[in-house]
């Protein structure tokens, strides 16, 4: 396996109160997911509850209760698996690649992220956690760091810097994309194309005078 196809989003937390041992317990927890992310679509983070998401997921609340202490819980797990489908599709993206066309993964980046704020069910109102807690992906780190740190893990073989400068380059270069994304999504609720163009345009600028073009 290759340190690519070996990076993992690098959360340290996990919100289960126990991990389904059984396939069957897999299947229920993977239902509450979906049902949460289906309920903040409809309802807004605020307005759910445990109750309402046992109910859509056709479990008892006592069932619920048993993986999960919370709503809080529930939606943190639900943040982790948008997460992990992020890193697996950027890690994908760039193993498609040939070695000296790994620039062209900036925009998939940019490209993965507003198909999953377009497609993925629940995405839209809680993105990566920060709208429940700017740590709810790692209690020792924001939630940026973490995304940050998994696309480091990712990037590192192809980029020839040290890993500290690749890192705080990608910091910037995600906060800078955080920033004009929300924008976009402001300005028009599937984002506004000519926000995004201009948002690819600026990361691969700056990340182009840090490290080169390819």
């Amino acid at each position: 396996m290759s340190d690519i196809q070996a990076a993992r989003p690098q959360a340290e937390t996990t919100p289960l109160r126990r991990q389904p041992v059984q396939q069957r317990s897999a299947k229920r927890v993977e239902q509450m997911l979906d049902a949460s992310a289906q309920l903040i679509d409809e309802l807004g983070y605020e307005a759910l509850t445990t109750t309402l998401i046992a109910k859509r997921a056709g479990v008892a609340v006592g069932s619920l209760y048993q993986f999960f202490p919370d709503k809080r819980a529930v939606v943190q797990a639900l943040t982790q698996r948008n997460l992990e489908r992020f890193v697996a599709s950027v890690s994908e993206t760039l193993n498609e690649l040939a070695p000296e066309h790994w620039w062209d993964v900036v925009d998939s980046i940019l490209d993965i992220y507003l198909a999953m704020h377009r497609e993925v069910p629940g995405f839209s109102k809680v993105h990566f956690g920060d709208v429940v807690d700017r740590q709810l992906l790692d209690e020792t780190r924001d939630n940026n760091a973490v995304i940050v740190d998994a696309l480091t893990d990712i990037l590192a073989a192809r980029i020839p810097s040290e890993l500290d400068d690749i890192r705080f380059a990608l910091t910037i270069a995600n906060e800078t994309a955080d920033a004009l994304l929300k924008l976009a999504f402001r300005r028009d609720p599937r984002g506004d194309e000519r926000i995004v163009a201009e948002a690819k345009s600026v990361v691969k600028g700056y990340l182009a005078s840090k490290f080169g073009e390819a």
